[in-house]
């Protein structure tokens, strides 16, 4: 979590909390050689600012440049070039690629670190580069894309959230992303082939790709974790498919479409992997924050999704969440009159108190909304907020569920708020993020013992496999690359 702007969706009912710090990070270019034809960096247009608040930006030139040229290159010689406005990649460890209806191509730094090769990576470019010049998300969207991409709470960490308080979640769009039919699927497979083999790369690598990513989804066993699978709906037949439209391309090309490993691979080296430990994460269920010097403790059991403008805590069965937001720095008496305005509370309690010598109120009440099902005004939650004092920020938890459960849910949402404190622990304030490391084999080595032999233990074998797009038992050649992840 990043101190920026906030925006929480929760029963139909819109909370936004200015935050007292800005998260952005600029990208910054720098000239990369292109692999295929030359053409000249364009900047695109900016990316959403409620998108990078969700996600937070890369900082990372190289890989940003990259993205600009071979994103403008292939856009120029799409169908509909006017429509492909930009790229951005985002600070997110979530595998995931997508269009938005205004033009715009993101890619997660997760999913970055999955491809193998910069044909895997131009053929999901173009396929979200299809979805735009199909216009399926014009075609399909009601409403603004991303007005829900702050949050709907739970549709990320739990997907049954919050049903039983009348705030029906609409699966498919968890971080705003748009969820296609097999047809427009269909139609994007066939783009993406057509593009990326126009711009001379292999799309039968796109092909590949898909096999790591369900790799990836089993291994995780996490269907409420939104991948680029989940919000690009997979089919038996897709793989067969997308392969036998790359031999048609490359027969029409007429040479040898490129692969390129080992320029990829270079290009990621020292790519961040995994959470971020410098913007929070979660340890045996407590929650630091090195950046921000605070820790709190998890409910037991819950699950919990971080981003740059939230913590996310939800009772596994979408019951009961709590949601970690900077509030600003007015203070805690105006912000706790926002606040329950902001939440649409009835019957509002706020009591002074002090949690591990930070000033802090505690606010009870009944959220009046809209029931989705029904239609009718009335009240869709029962919540107990804690705003907390620290310095000059004010971080509010906000806890929500249903009238019916509250007693059951109000001592763990006291519990969780309570046990704020400030951190000082060295070794969990110095924690640092993992990396992509790239390392050349010995001839003859499988990968496992490649990766035994780089300090990766036994029980990361098969997760690093998914990430090389390998078995453990694949015999390497002398020199080849690979990655492992270290510090």
């Amino acid at each position: 979590m990043q101190p920026t702007l906030a925006s929480v969706l929760y029963a139909g009912t819109t909370l936004t909390l200015l935050l007292p710090l800005s998260g952005s990070r600029p990208a910054s270019t720098v000239p990369v050689a292109p692999v295929a034809p030359a053409v000249a960096p364009v900047q695109g247009a900016q990316p959403d600012p409620q998108v990078i608040a969700q996600f937070g930006l890369l900082d990372n030139a190289k890989l940003q440049t990259y993205i600009d040229q071979k994103g403008m290159q292939m856009g120029r010689i799409s169908d509909r070039p006017a429509d492909v406005k930009g790229f951005t990649v985002v600070d997110s460890p979530i595998i995931n690629a997508f269009a938005t209806p205004d033009g715009h191509v993101y890619f997660t730094r997760g999913i970055l670190a999955h491809f193998n090769n910069e044909a895997q990576f131009s053929g999901v470019l173009g396929h979200e580069i299809g979805h735009i010049t199909a216009r399926h998300g014009q075609k399909q969207q009601t409403r603004s894309t991303i007005a829900n991409i702050g949050l709907i709470l739970g549709s990320v960490v739990a997907p049954r959230v919050m049903q039983s308080v009348g705030g029906v979640v609409q699966q498919g769009v968890g971080l705003g992303l748009l969820k296609y039919g097999r047809d427009a699927e269909n139609e994007s497979d066939v783009l993406g082939v057509k593009y990326s083999s126009k711009i001379g790369y292999d799309p039968a690598s796109m092909a590949d790709f898909f096999l790591t990513l369900q790799r990836t989804e089993q291994q995780s066993g996490a269907a409420g974790v939104p991948t680029f699978l989940s919000t690009h709906p997979n089919s038996a037949d897709r793989y067969q498919r997308v392969k036998k439209l790359a031999v048609q391309a490359e027969q029409q090309a007429g040479r040898q479409l490129a692969v390129n490993r080992d320029q990829y691979l270079r290009m990621i080296e020292g790519l961040p992997y995994g959470d971020n430990p410098r913007e929070g994460y979660v340890e045996n269920s407590v929650f630091y924050h090195p950046e921000l010097k605070f820790q709190f403790p998890l409910p037991s059991g819950w699950q919990s999704q971080n981003s740059p403008s939230q913590f996310q805590m939800a009772e596994p069965n979408g019951k009961a969440v709590i949601v970690l937001l900077p509030a600003g720095n007015k203070g805690l008496d105006e912000t706790a009159q926002a606040l329950a305005q902001q939440l649409n509370l009835q019957n509002a309690q706020a009591n002074r108190t002090t949690i591990n010598g930070f000033q802090a109120v505690a606010i009870q009440g009944d959220q009046v909304g809209q029931d989705q099902q029904t239609g009718q005004q009335g009240i869709t939650a029962r919540t107990l907020s804690y705003l907390i004092q620290d310095g000059q920020s004010v971080y509010a938890f906000v806890g929500l569920t249903s009238p019916s459960a509250f007693n059951t849910y109000a001592p763990q949402f006291q519990r969780t708020a309570q046990g704020y404190k400030r951190l000082t622990d060295a070794a969990k304030l110095n924690k640092q993020p993992e990396r992509i490391r790239i390392k050349t084999a010995k001839a003859g080595q499988t990968l496992a013992q490649a990766l035994t032999a780089n300090g990766v233990p036994a029980k990361r074998h098969e997760e690093l496999a998914i990430v090389n797009g390998m078995k453990t038992t694949d015999k390497m050649s002398a020199g080849m690359l690979f990655k492992v992840v270290g510090k």
